[in-house]
Parts: C-alpha cells; sequence; structure tokens
C-alpha cells in the first residue's frame, strides 16, 4: 500500500500536475494498494483536460530550454526533465517563440526519455497542427509528465 498522509499526496498531486480538480479527483480514490493503481487513477482523471485545466497547468511549466526559476518539488522536476535541452537555446527560443505566437500558450512536451533533435522535431511537427488537435497533444503530455512525476515520488513506496 502507498503509505502516504492525505496532505503529503496532495502536495505530490500538485507538483505533478497543477489542475486542482485532478488533485481532488485522485485524492479522493486514496487509498492506492499501489503505484499502478495510483497511476491509473490519476490517468484517468486526466483524460482529457479541459482547457481551462491546460492552461493553469501551463503556468507551472517553463518553457522548454529555459531553466525553471523558483524552487519547489514542480520546478525540480522540470529542471531534471529538461536535462541538456538547455544546450538548444537558440532552436528551441526560435521554435518557442513561433509556437506562443500561434497558439498563444508555451510549448509543452514530456522532455524525460527524448532526445535534444526529438524535441525539436516534435516542435516543428506540431507547429503544422490546427489549434483544437495541439490542445488535445498538450493536455496528453501535461498527464503523461504527471504520470513520470508520480512514478518518481511513488516508484519506491512498499506494496501491498
Amino acid at each position: 500500500m502507498i503509505d502516504v498522509t492525505d496532505a503529503d499526496l496532495r502536495a505530490a498531486l500538485a507538483a505533478s500536475l497543477a489542475v486542482p480538480r485532478w488533485v481532488e479527483d485522485v485524492a479522493s480514490r486514496a487509498p492506492f494498494d499501489d503505484l499502478s493503481e495510483l497511476l491509473l487513477v490519476a490517468y484517468a482523471e486526466a483524460t482529457p483536460l479541459a482547457a481551462t485545466e491546460i492552461d493553469e497547468a501551463i503556468k507551472h511549466h517553463p518553457r522548454i530550454g529555459e531553466q525553471p526559476v523558483g524552487s519547489g518539488t514542480s520546478h525540480n522536476f522540470s529542471r531534471a526533465e529538461q536535462g541538456d535541452a538547455t544546450e538548444l537555446a537558440e532552436e528551441l527560443a526560435a521554435g518557442n517563440a513561433g509556437y506562443e505566437e500561434k497558439f498563444g500558450r508555451v510549448f509543452i512536451i514530456r522532455a524525460a526519455g527524448r532526445t535534444r533533435s526529438e524535441i525539436v522535431d516534435e516542435l516543428n511537427r506540431r507547429m503544422t497542427l490546427d489549434d483544437a488537435t495541439e490542445l488535445q497533444v498538450v493536455g496528453e503530455q501535461l498527464r503523461d509528465i504527471a504520470l513520470l512525476r508520480l512514478e518518481k515520488l511513488f516508484g519506491g513506496e512498499a506494496t501491498a
């Protein structure tokens, strides 16, 4: 069983995906027998995210290639997830600017496990999408980032 207080669970959920509705919906299903159950519930409750929830969550993500400013679990996750993507600063900065001009939001991608060139290629591919399709992709990326963060936070928890 994942042995965590309600307050700690909610803090971990908020650091993983800053969407109050999602935090409440997932936390209300606790306790979780194991990480798999938590991830299944977290996935289901984040599929799909509403446009307003996506906007809410994006506020807690730095631009890809930029170092997060601030401290706390969410910022520390962003620093680790982006890793060496900052080496493509000029290309990413130009891509980010074009993306923000087209879509009016920060480019969000699950950077963990992707090479720098894969990130740039995905940014370029997503620039060809219409707004509705891209919004769906952003929601999926936010959900995937949240699941990875939960795995890191609770992966070492004992299971029943």
